[in-house]
């Protein structure tokens, strides 16, 4: 906690630096920029939030919040932000001994670490203000920058500020950690401060970005939330609900095979079949199931004029009655007896979109293509690299998520279009861009029994690389 000595010291800095502080936001407006298309890319509209360290209230102000509550330690600083942005609310608070009764959907902490006596204990006490499903928003400067920003000080080029904390990644990481809170993603960005026409852009959304260079950036940013707690409780007293959803095509043959081996998942279990107009008896089989299996529950759903499993997972989704989504692929290719570890990996909290990957155990002779396994396996690194949290197998067909969840997903869904034919990357690239801690689970992936598979390698594989160029545009060089 701060001492008494160093908080009137920051104290009266702060107040002193509040007469100019305009002048600085305006003679670094780009850095400022930069800083709040981050947070409002990450933050959607409408969310509550609390800023910590929040100055004059502008970062606060930019991401657009439901209801929104700015805490600094400088009451000189909270009477400008009062009368600058009075649809928001402020509060002289220092964040050493946070003192809030209320939760928020998001904690912004920008440019503040560094002035934190004990930053361990100051991010122990943000539990007091967090749901399991808040998400924590850091960002600091790279120390590979502090002899430069020291001589901008003297040159009176930037705020002067008082002696920081010597604080890289890993050691915000590590503070995180001990005080119960999980990294969900971290890294770099503005490798130029200073707009320069092209030149920054080049920088900044591409060079920026890349291996090694990534490293030399001044702005270090972390994403965090309350580790190991399941982001929701369930909505009953007996415990989660789950719905899978079984999109096929002329699976016939893998119908009862799909309903005898689901287990019992939770407080109940709903089989959604979607079926996309097969012309084996796939429809009539799946009636014949509801007749002799009249203790489960199973819906049939018919796709209609819609095509691709995209377009038959998003019809069972919206028909789900759950807590828990899950996707399961008709070919039993994964097979179902597995879909425990994926309810108990997001019912326990050890993650929020739970994606399986056939690229660890040893597969089944036939089970994938020579070709379909090396492009897999190419992707799985593009994609690991565009997303910023591992990912191995982008088309495993099991992916589990839980419905409120989705719910946003479907909300956010204009930010990338209706571009997925397959479903999988509405839901990759939703939770990504929702920051929802992704987790994967080896599964050992069998040959098919019956029918005969309905990917192309190649219309699909362009298709896949078309997906790479989405996210590449929309999320990695957007943010």
């Amino acid at each position: 906690m701060n001492t008494s000595g160093k908080a009137n010291t920051l104290i009266d800095l702060y107040n002193r630096n509040a007469e100019n502080r305009f002048y600085w936001l305006k003679r670094n407006s780009y850095y400022y920029r930069e800083l709040e298309r981050f947070y409002k890319f990450n933050i959607p509209e409408d969310s509550t939030v609390l800023e910590i360290g929040c100055g004059l209230g502008q970062l606060l102000n930019c991401v657009n919040p439901s209801y929104g509550v700015g805490i600094d330690i400088s009451p000189v600083m909270i009477e400008k932000a009062k009368s600058m942005f009075p649809h928001l609310n402020f509060k002289v608070m220092d964040a050493e001994s946070l003192d809030l009764e209320e939760k928020f959907d998001f904690v912004i902490m920008s440019d503040i670490v560094g002035n934190l006596a004990d930053v361990q204990h100051t991010f122990s006490l943000l539990h007091k203000v967090c749901r399991p499903d808040t998400r924590i928003i850091i960002n600091y400067y790279n120390f590979l920058w502090e002899p430069i920003l020291k001589l901008g000080e003297k040159l009176k080029l930037k705020m002067p500020e008082g002696y920081q904390n010597w604080l890289p990644l890993e050691d915000l990481r590590n503070f995180l950690y001990l005080s119960d809170f999980e990294v969900i993603k971290s890294g770099y960005r503005l490798l130029l401060p200073a707009r320069i026409p092209v030149v920054s852009g080049l920088f900044n959304r591409l060079l920026a970005k890349l291996p090694f260079i990534k490293n030399l950036c001044l702005v270090e940013t972390i994403i965090s939330r309350p580790a190991n707690i399941p982001a929701y409780p369930p909505t009953g007293k007996t415990g989660y609900s789950c719905s899978v959803i079984i999109p096929c095509r002329n699976e016939k043959g893998n119908i009862e095979g799909a309903v005898i081996r689901t287990p019992e998942l939770g407080s109940f279990t709903e089989l959604i079949f979607v079926d996309g107009n097969s012309t084996d008896g796939t429809a009539d089989e799946i009636l014949r199931m509801i007749e002799k299996y009249p203790d489960k529950k199973i819906t049939l759903i018919h796709q209609g004029n819609g095509t691709g499993k995209g377009d038959a997972v998003r019809k069972g989704f919206a028909t789900a009655r759950g807590d828990v989504l899950m996707i399961l692929d008709a070919d039993l290719t994964v097979p179902p007896e597995d879909l425990p570890k994926f309810m108990n990996a997001i019912t326990s909290g050890k993650g929020e979109f739970i994606n399986g990957t056939r690229l660890v155990y040893p597969m089944e002779k036939g089970a994938m293509r020579v070709l379909n396994l090396i492009a897999n396996k190419m992707f799985s690194l593009g994609f690991t690299w565009l997303l910023e949290q591992r990912f191995r197998d982008t088309l495993c067909g099991t992916k589990v998520i839980f419905k409120k969840d989705y719910d946003k997903i479907v909300a956010g869904r204009k930010f990338f279009g209706d571009f997925d034919p397959f479903g999988d990357f509405d839901l990759i690239f939703g939770a990504s861009k929702l920051n929802l801690k992704i987790v994967e689970i080896p599964i050992s992936y069998k040959e098919r029994i019956y029918g005969s598979t309905n990917i192309s390698r190649f219309r699909h594989g362009w298709l896949l690389l078309k997906m790479w160029f989405v996210a590449l545009f929309k999320l990695k060089l957007n943010n």
